[in-house]
């Protein structure tokens, strides 16, 4: 993120007081099925078919259309995500599409991957971590602002991982060393903003120690939250029903699981800033589904006819049962394209909120991941300083109250901390 003067900040400043600029961002999480010509045992070019799974992703694409297509159990070779992106993204009238790097450094034939519109979104920078099973990845994508001359944009973060299969303690034991290592990564990185955690995470209930560390971790600054709020034992539980990803086959074809859908595999989870909307990203209400699921295909194929799918037509209901043993899960977000200038910068590692309109004194809030000196100055609508004062901030959750004697009109704060990565707010009184 570019530094921008004050000038420009008050120059944007007079659209923001007015309407926003939003865009809607639909993310599809995908486990592909091993997209690949190396198989896990039973998977041929028969049961498994590179050709009929592009035909059933392109069906499944045409009726979601994603602006970002994560996805688990690709093919190793980045000839794989090519071969999506021509074969698949890029028809029928598409263009535009482009896939992240794609990193193996834990072996096995398979691995994850990111693709996105172009249009929409563009490629900052990726990290990587190689576990007991296999890499997770992240790809820091920004977005295509109509400000981004003046160096205005907003940053989301989409991290994949796959994490081991299987039941007992042993395999329990490996998934939360991978989302350990994850957790551990992100916190000694203060990596507090705009994130979203897929994948398929293989965990048969809430209970489970792995997803515990996800959603209950120690430092709640980087906690990840579940956009439907659905804890529960998922494993074969008609209660569940509604959010079961796995599997879309009733029938045992000697590659995809069998037994219908009984389990919930496949996640997205959010972070703080997009969970409750402060960094200008949030979840669109009610948009968190897996494709497919009706609810009315417990221990079902997904394109079993009785009944008929409600939730997708039936040369879809096909194409997800021809494609992956697995439902995508969807959601939309909602990206706030207000020049980003005017409420906080991607440089900060704090996040800010003030109660408006003012009274007699301003209500700051400010969550930080450590403690430090804080300055803040506040501005007229002009840009005429009248005020400025430091003060210690504590790590965590702090409130500070200061004096407000103006009278009423538009104003803004700038709190900057050590590193002089600031948050600009605008205040009215």
């Amino acid at each position: 993120m570019k530094k921008i003067s004050l000038v420009i900040v008050f120059g944007l400043l007079l659209a923001s007081f007015g309407f926003g600029q939003t865009q809607t961002i639909r993310m599809m999480h995908y486990n592909l099925l091993y997209y690949t010509n190396q198989g896990a045992t039973g998977c041929t070019s028969t049961n498994n078919n590179l050709n009929n799974k592009d035909l059933a992703l392109c069906t499944i694409i045409d009726y979601v259309m994603p602006d970002v297509l994560v996805v688990n159990e690709i093919g190793s070779n980045v000839s794989y995500a090519d071969r999506i992106v021509n074969n698949v993204l890029n028809t029928n009238g598409r263009q535009g599409y482009q896939h992240g790097p794609l990193t193996n450094y834990s072996g096995g034939s398979i691995a994850n991957m990111l693709f996105y519109n172009s249009a929409k979104l563009a490629f900052h920078s990726h990290f990587y971590l190689s576990t007991v099973n296999r890499d997770i990845n992240g790809y820091k994508m920004y977005y295509i602002s109509p400000n981004l001359a003046y160096g205005d944009t907003v940053f989301t973060t989409f991290i994949l991982m796959h994490l081991k299969a299987g039941t007992g303690s042993e395999n329990e034991q490996k998934r939360y060393s991978q989302v350990e290592k994850l957790m551990t990564y992100i916190e000694t990185r203060a990596m507090y903003g705009n994130i979203c955690l897929s994948g398929d995470f293989n965990i048969y209930g809430a209970s489970e120690d792995a997803y515990q560390h996800l959603i209950n971790y120690s430092n709640s600054l980087y906690k990840f939250y579940d956009p439907i709020n659905m804890e529960a034992e998922w494993n074969n539980s008609y209660s569940s029903r509604y959010v079961h990803t796995q599997s879309t086959h009733s029938d045992d074809n000697g590659c995809a699981a069998s037994g219908g859908l009984d389990d919930r595999f496949d996640f997205i989870l959010v972070s703080s800033p997009i969970y409750y909307g402060s960094r200008k990203v949030s979840c669109i209400t009610n948009s968190y589904h897996a494709l497919g699921n009706d609810g009315n295909h417990f221990n079902k194929s997904v394109n079993n006819p009785n009944p008929a799918n409600q939730d997708v037509p039936s040369n879809v209901a096909d194409a997800l049962y021809t494609m992956s043993d697995h439902l995508p899960v969807i959601m939309d977000l909602a990206v706030d394209l207000t020049p980003v200038s005017v409420s906080s910068t991607e440089l900060a590692d704090f996040e800010v909120r003030v109660v408006n309109p003012i009274d007699n004194s301003l209500k700051i809030n400010i969550l930080s991941s450590v403690e430090e000196d804080m300055s803040f100055d506040l501005y007229s609508l002009e840009g005429k300083l009248l005020m400025r004062t430091q003060h210690r901030v504590n790590a965590g959750d702090d409130r500070l109250e200061l004096d407000f004697p103006y009278p009423s009109g538009f104003y803004i704060l700038k709190i900057s901390d050590s590193r002089n990565a600031c948050v600009i707010k605008k205040l009215v009184k």
